[in-house]
């Protein structure tokens, strides 16, 4: 029997308690807490994994992974991939990450999922290399221009290493001021003239790329065909100009003014009789020569037009009738070429080395041999000067 005046459910416990109960900070507490595990026990274990499946998502060959380095061998680099394992890089790629630390932040390639010992096979190169591939495709896309290295070269052009990825620029692309003008048959000048090139920075564009194929092709020309298209805009027929000799070929002289090619046809290098252009300029010699005609892509010049004709001086001194000795220079069918002066060249007609069509001036002529000959006629206004032998 309780005592008298207190309430029976003092002495019998919680579970006696028939009244209200007080709420206190304690008693809400507590009610929260059973709420969540009451909800917490009605979540299935599929449930659980699908709310974190990105946690744990196994690796799949061909997938792109971040890693932590582990450890760095000299045969292996281990790779902690979170809830995907371990990744391991075989011995074969141990060079391509020699800088690596332990610690190290990287991305990596899945080469195999799951290996015999349990490792995920990873690439680093391969990562590199398809990360490579999507900033290539980016600059293509927008035409950015890129600077690229050549590591080496062969006759067909430049190999350039670009983002992990082996591309080419071709001969046929490069600009006027890298382009080997040498003579056709010269194949082994144009590989010395392009291993010059090897480890030069070189402005390009790329030109193509394919993943698929592994091609990827660059172009200096199409680099600097903006700038060129201002410069060509800026230039007229009769401009005087100074450029460096690039080539010297059997008929001309290839010259690089700021980017944009000119040639010197062989016809404009003298006023005198040129057989062979590399009596006149070299490679790498500054010159100057006259605009005499714009195209596209090229401008034609002469060098002869800078100075003063001497045929027109020289030829004052010769008169119809007069004798001249004069020096045999080229035999054709219809007669034969004498050189007078160094400016001023000749023709012995066939027609006047005697009669009948049988007349053959190589065998009245030698290569070379000097004559005296007859003035018959000067055409000033053709340049022509027409000579007989003299009797």
């Amino acid at each position: 029997m309780s005592p008298e005046g207190v309430p029976r459910d003092i002495f019998a416990g919680k579970e006696a308690t028939t009244g209200p109960v007080a709420r206190t900070p304690m008693n809400e507490s507590k009610g929260r807490n059973k709420l969540k595990m009451a909800d917490a026990k009605k979540i299935t274990m599929d449930e659980l994994l699908n709310n974190n499946e990105s946690s744990f998502k196994k690796a799949v060959a061909g997938d792109t992974v971040d890693g932590k380095i582990l450890s760095v061998k000299k045969h292996e680099i281990l790779i902690d991939l979170g809830a995907q394992g371990v990744g391991l890089v075989p011995r074969r790629e141990a060079s391509f990450a020699k800088n690596l630390n332990v610690g190290d932040e990287v991305t990596a390639s899945v080469i195999e999922a799951e290996m015999n010992d349990g490792y995920v096979l990873l690439s680093l190169r391969k990562a590199v290399k398809d990360k490579g591939w999507d900033e290539i495709q980016a600059k293509l896309d927008s035409a950015e221009t890129v600077n690229v290295t050549p590591c080496d070269a062969n006759r067909g052009g430049l190999l350039v290493d670009y983002e992990g990825i082996r591309g080419f620029l071709p001969v046929s692309q490069l600009s006027a001021e890298h382009y080997p003008r040498v003579g056709s048959s010269d194949k082994d000048e144009i590989l010395q003239r392009l291993n010059s090139l090897v480890g030069k920075t070189i402005r390009a564009r790329i030109l193509d790329a394919n993943k698929k194929e592994n091609k990827l092709i660059f172009s200096e020309k199409e680099a600097i065909k903006d700038g060129l298209a201002e410069r060509f805009a800026e230039l007229k027929i009769g401009d005087k100009i100074k450029g460096v000799v690039t080539g010297v070929v059997d008929f001309g002289v290839f010259v690089n003014i700021e980017g944009i090619e000119g040639l010197v046809h062989i016809s404009e290098i003298s006023w005198e009789r040129v057989s062979n252009p590399s009596d006149y300029v070299k490679v790498g010699e500054i010159i100057e020569a006259k605009i005499i005609a714009i195209d596209k892509e090229r401008l034609s010049l002469s060098m002869k037009q800078l100075v003063e004709d001497p045929w027109l001086t020289e030829v004052e001194a010769l008169k119809k009738g007069a004798k001249v000795e004069g020096t045999v220079t080229r035999i054709t069918p219809f007669g034969a070429f004498v050189q007078i002066s160094p400016a001023i060249e000749a023709l012995v007609h066939v027609s006047e080395l005697g009669e009948g069509s049988d007349v053959d001036p190589e065998k009245i002529f030698t290569l070379n041999e000097r004559k005296d000959f007859k003035v018959l006629d000067i055409d000033k206004e053709n340049r022509k000067i027409s000579l007989s032998i003299a009797k």
